[in-house]
Order: C-alpha cells, then structure tokens, then sequence
C-alpha cells in the first residue's frame, strides 16, 4: 500500500532514521533531532564524548570501577552504549562495518562525518572549486 502513494510513508518516532549512503546532509540532521529527542545525554555523548567515572588515588586520577560508581554515574556511562546501539541501527551494512570496531559513539559519529563530508580541508577545496565554477558560469 505505502508503494502507491506518491510521498512514500513517513518514519517512525521510535527507530533511527536509515542511512542508505546518500544524502548525508539530510540524514545527520535527522539523526541529531532523534537523539535530542530520545535523550540529552545521547547526544551529550557525540560532542563530549563518553563519560568515564573516575577517582583520585595517590594523586592521579584512575577509572572508577564499576562496582564503586553511583547509580548515576553509572546511567550517565550507559549513554554510551545507547548511542552507539542507535548509531548501528540506522545504518547499513557497510556503514556498519566501517564503524563497529569503534570504541565510543562520538568516534563513530567523527567517522562518518569525514567519510561522507571530508575533513575541513577537503570541504574547503569543495568550497572553492564551487566558487570557481560559478564564477566561470558568469564569465
């Protein structure tokens, strides 16, 4: 039924937006929103990077071990796997594999950024590759 209508059907609140592999942009926009609206830690956790309880001992600082951390710092540490379990669900197999031997969500998040975007160089030169051709557009 959802074939035959011209707009397709719309996607659910409750899973990740797919990634296909194109439309990048649009997808990482998406994505932001769900996780904003799953949880403001989830996406605390791909600009900070994971939480990771620690204490002080003998003047350096140390990982807690779990079985001294609070319940809430052990929440907080959770948002992790969260994050990366809804990263892994809205992609496909290729994206996937490209990021599952990542250890934290942010850096499966900087993965995909750099793959499908380009470092800041890369998006630069596109930058100014498009200046150009329009330029010569004008002329």
């Amino acid at each position: 039924m959802a074939d035959k209508l011209p707009f397709g059907e719309g996607d659910s609140i409750n899973r990740p937006p797919l990634f296909r592999g194109v439309n990048y942009q649009f997808w990482k926009v998406r994505m932001k929103i769900f996780m904003h609206s799953t949880n403001k830690g989830i996406w605390e956790t791909i600009e900070n990077g994971p939480f990771i309880p620690q204490v002080k001992r003998d003047e350096v600082l140390i990982d807690k071990p779990s079985f001294e951390r609070t319940e809430a710092e052990s929440k907080k540490a959770k948002f992790n796997w969260i994050t990366k379990n809804i990263i892994t669900s809205a992609l496909s197999c290729d994206g996937f594999f490209r990021v599952s031997q990542c250890s934290s969500a942010k850096e499966m998040w900087d993965i995909l950024e750099v793959t499908h975007e380009g470092t800041n160089d890369v998006k630069r030169a596109r930058k100014h590759a498009l200046i150009q051709e329009n330029e010569l557009l004008r002329m």
